[in-house]
C-alpha cells in the first residue's frame, strides 16, 4: 500500500478526550498529516469557543491539514435555523483553514418517504451551494446506513448533487460502517471526497442492530469488509484519505499512548491487508 501513513487521516472522535493540540501531536506521532475536527465535543474546540484563527495557527505549527469540520447535522431538514448554523460553521471552517464541512442527514425516522427524500435533499443542497462556494469549501455529504435515516444511499446523494449541478461543490463521504449497513453495492469513487473507516468485531450483534457504540478500530475480527471496501475504492480511482472514526467507548477511553499504539496497529493491519 504505497504511501503508508500518508493514506490515513484522524477524526477527533478517535481520541475525544485530547485537546486539539494533543490531537495534532498524536497525528504527527503516527506520521498522519490530515485531521478532522468536530463541533460536538464538549470542552474542546469548536464548542468551547476556541477562535478559528487559533485553530489555524495550531494546525500550521504542527504541520497539520484540517480536511473537514464534522458536522452540520440534519442538513437536509432545511430551515432558517439550519441556514444560520451553516453560515456559522462555514465561516469557522474557512477561518480555521478547513477544506470541507461534513453534512449529516436527519436520522430520527422523519423525512424518509419516497416523495420527501430527494426534494428535501435538493432544497438543502441548493441553499448550501452558494454558502460553501463563497467560502471555498467542499460540502461532504455523508449518507447514514441506519434504517431510520432520511438519506441512506450514496446513489440518492449523487442524484441530488447532480440535480443542483453541484459536482464541483459537493463530494460524498464513504463511511465503511454505513456502507455496510445500507447494503448498497455502488461506491462512486470519482464522487468521493473522504472515507471514514471503523470496524465492528462484536460477533453477536446483527447488522440491523449495529450502532455507533459498536464501532472500533479495524482489525482482523472486522465484520464490515473494510479491506474489501478500501481495495475497491483505491482500485477504481479514489486517492483521498481514509479517516479513522471509531465511536466505541473501548477506543475513546484509551489514553494518549494507548490510542497511539492501537491506531498504529490498525494502520499496519490495513496497510498489509490492502497491499496483499
Amino acid at each position: 500500500m504505497a504511501g503508508g501513513a500518508q493514506l490515513f487521516a484522524l477524526n477527533h472522535m478517535a481520541a475525544p478526550n485530547l485537546r486539539l493540540a494533543e490531537l495534532f501531536a498524536l497525528a504527527k506521532a503516527l506520521d498522519i498529516t490530515r485531521v478532522e475536527i468536530r463541533n460536538d465535543l464538549a470542552g474542546n474546540a469548536i464548542i468551547d469557543g476556541t477562535p478559528a484563527g487559533d485553530v489555524a495557527e495550531a494546525a500550521g505549527r504542527a504541520g497539520i491539514e484540517i480536511i473537514s469540520i464534522n458536522a452540520l447535522q440534519r442538513f437536509n431538514a432545511w430551515s432558517p435555523e439550519r441556514e444560520r448554523e451553516a453560515i456559522e460553521l462555514t465561516d469557522y471552517a474557512a477561518a480555521s483553514g478547513a477544506r470541507g464541512l461534513v453534512l449529516v442527514p436527519r436520522n430520527d425516522g422523519e423525512g424518509r418517504g419516497d416523495a420527501e427524500r430527494l426534494p428535501n435533499l435538493v432544497t438543502a443542497l441548493t441553499a448550501l451551494k452558494p454558502i460553501l462556494a463563497q467560502r471555498g469549501l467542499i460540502g461532504l455529504v455523508e449518507p447514514l446506513g441506519f434504517e431510520i435515516c432520511s438519506l441512506r444511499r450514496k446513489s440518492e446523494a449523487v442524484a441530488g448533487i447532480d440535480a443542483v449541478d453541484g459536482a464541483d461543490t459537493f463530494k460524498l463521504v464513504h463511511d465503511t460502517f454505513h456502507h455496510h449497513l445500507a447494503g448498497e453495492g455502488a461506491i462512486f469513487p470519482e464522487r468521493t471526497g473522504l472515507v471514514h473507516i471503523s470496524g465492528v468485531d462484536d460477533a453477536a450483534v446483527t447488522v440491523g442492530d449495529m450502532r455507533d457504540s459498536h464501532r472500533v478500530l479495524v482489525d482482523g475480527a472486522d465484520r464490515l469488509g473494510n479491506l474489501i471496501q478500501i481495495r475497491a475504492l483505491r482500485a477504481t480511482g479514489y486517492a483521498g484519505p481514509f479517516s479513522f472514526e471509531p465511536f466505541a467507548e473501548s477506543v475513546q477511553e484509551l489514553d494518549a499512548s494507548q490510542i497511539r499504539e492501537a491506531l498504529a496497529a490498525s494502520m499496519a493491519f490495513i496497510t498489509a491487508g490492502v497491499m496483499s
